[in-house]
């Protein structure tokens, strides 16, 4: 949704349609994760990566606010629980740093105990514009943008195969078949399965992890604050678990 409504704002005269294998929209990954809008500490300073999630999370906040999307920049602290982590929590500060994250700070244990009353810690990194947002809302709101715009949106639509004679790309799919010039796949964990139905190597091959949430009880909700993450381990290629999943 988000690729089609760019190249729809790019070229407004494009003919520009998405084909959802779904019969609803946001029902895979993106309505299935902890909603974090995230600031940009964690990306080596200078890459791509950085400085688009810096400028993402700024441009999500003012979306969900134009178009009344649940979100809350609720902030996160990154806590160091003992001293073999203090190496690596620097090195997270210097790469907010540079990044330009919005007001990172570096806190002691009162500092964490002050923000997370029920959080221990020997350290920690404090990021206030971190947040959540409502992200099935955000896509179906792109998908109104793309609507608005001229494009169309189709569900129940599963590309089976893809094919190409020369001049445009067959798309054969579950309700017929689409003829286009190009084409972007967005397919999360069938990505790769596309990729190589439209020619591609099959390797790299996406190797999907299944998350999993504990939520808290109502009367409990004021134990955490905030997202209260570890320090990551550069030995496993996870951020850590928030503490908090977004609300609606």
């Amino acid at each position: 949704m988000a690729v089609a409504r760019e190249l729809i704002r790019r070229d407004p005269h494009a003919s520009v349609s998405v084909l959802e294998r779904e019969s609803e929209i946001g029902t895979h990954q993106t309505g299935h994760n902890s909603g974090v809008i995230h600031a940009g500490v964690y990306y080596p300073p200078g890459s791509l990566k950085a400085r688009l999630c810096v400028e993402g999370a700024r441009e999500m906040y003012e979306y969900c606010e134009q178009r009344g999307i649940a979100h809350e920049r609720c902030g996160k602290v990154i806590i160091a629980t003992d001293a073999s982590e203090l190496d690596r929590l620097e090195e997270l500060e210097r790469r907010g740093t540079a990044n330009g994250v919005p007001g990172l700070r570096r806190i002691d244990a009162a500092g964490i105990e002050e923000l997370e009353p029920h959080a221990r810690g020997i350290a920690g990194l404090h990021s206030p514009e971190t947040g959540i947002a409502d992200f099935p809302a955000v896509a179906r709101a792109y998908a109104q943008d793309i609507l608005e715009a001229g494009g169309s949106v189709a569900t129940g639509c599963d590309v089976e195969e893809v094919s190409a004679d020369g001049r445009a790309l067959r798309l054969t799919h579950s309700q017929g078949a689409t003829e286009a010039g190009h084409a972007v796949f967005c397919a999360g964990a069938w990505a790769d399965r596309l990729a190589v139905k439209a020619g591609a190597d099959p390797d790299p091959r996406i190797v999907p992890f299944r998350g999993a949430y504990l939520r808290l009880r109502p009367e409990r909700r004021e134990l955490v604050r905030s997202l209260i993450y570890p320090v990551p381990d550069p030995a496993l290629p996870f951020l850590g678990v928030p503490e908090r999943p977004p609300r609606a």
